[in-house]
């Protein structure tokens, strides 16, 4: 497939489940907390290339409401490549014309993260080029429960439409997902967007996210480029 087919299809919301940090840390005798910080490491450089692609929405799967049943040291290390992320990198997002949102659950984020997470939400607020989005205690499950009780609250007339629920969704101006991609060969959605994916397309790799690279990232918009979507209509 030729690169200008790609360009002309490139999905607008690119969504990414980001696994596999903690098997590539183990098969290299590594600490978990290594393989995460490979993955955030890999994150910059992915975000960026989507920034240069031309992708409008980027949002990533990357710490999610079960996540916190998982060890005390493991959690509190994640928490900590957080603030490192957003303390260091914000202003290289901004003068690359990045505006970076969060997306999830307010509740167990420490204290500090959260404003810092509100800062660079601010202090970005304003770019156009690339939405980079970072779920974080973000469950699919979570976010249409939360909706629904929003939408009790707010008293609308009935029946309700879908549009209705959408509007207390956490980021309701962000469209759907076009592609999803999970890394690491598994082969589910693990409550990420649940309502957003309706019609999304999806692709698998076995590849760790830490060695998710360019040529993988372009494997994928060259799969999505080659499919039709038809939204449950009739092929044309």
């Amino acid at each position: 497939m030729s690169d200008e087919k790609i360009k002309s299809t490139l999905p607008t919301h690119l969504a990414i489940i980001l696994d596999g940090n903690g098997r590539w840390a183990k098969r290299r005798n590594l600490p978990r907390l290594m393989g995460h910080r490979a993955g955030f490491r890999k994150l910059e450089a992915i975000a960026r290339l989507a920034r240069d692609k031309g992708i409008r929405y980027l949002s990533v799967y990357a710490f999610s409401t079960e996540n916190w049943n998982r060890p005390e040291m493991e959690v509190a290390g994640l928490m900590s490549i957080f603030r490192f992320y957003i303390r260091k990198k914000v202003e290289e997002l901004k003068s690359l014309g990045v505006r970076l949102r969060f997306c999830g659950r307010k509740d167990k984020i420490p204290e500090d993260l959260l404003k810092q997470m509100q800062w660079a939400e601010d202090y970005t607020a304003e770019q156009k080029i690339m939405d980079f989005v970072i779920c974080l205690n973000y469950g699919g499950r979570a976010e249409i429960i939360d909706a629904v009780n929003a939408l009790i609250a707010s008293k609308p007339e009935t029946p309700v439409t879908e549009a209705d629920l959408r509007k207390h969704f956490y980021l309701p101006d962000v469209p759907d997902p076009d592609l999803i991609i999970r890394t690491s060969g598994e082969l589910r959605l693990s409550n990420f967007w649940l309502w957003e994916s309706a019609y999304s397309e999806y692709y698998f790799t076995e590849t760790f996210w830490p060695d998710f690279d360019e040529a993988e990232l372009d494997k994928a918009l060259a799969s999505y480029a080659g499919r039709e979507r038809r939204y449950g209509g009739l092929k044309k």
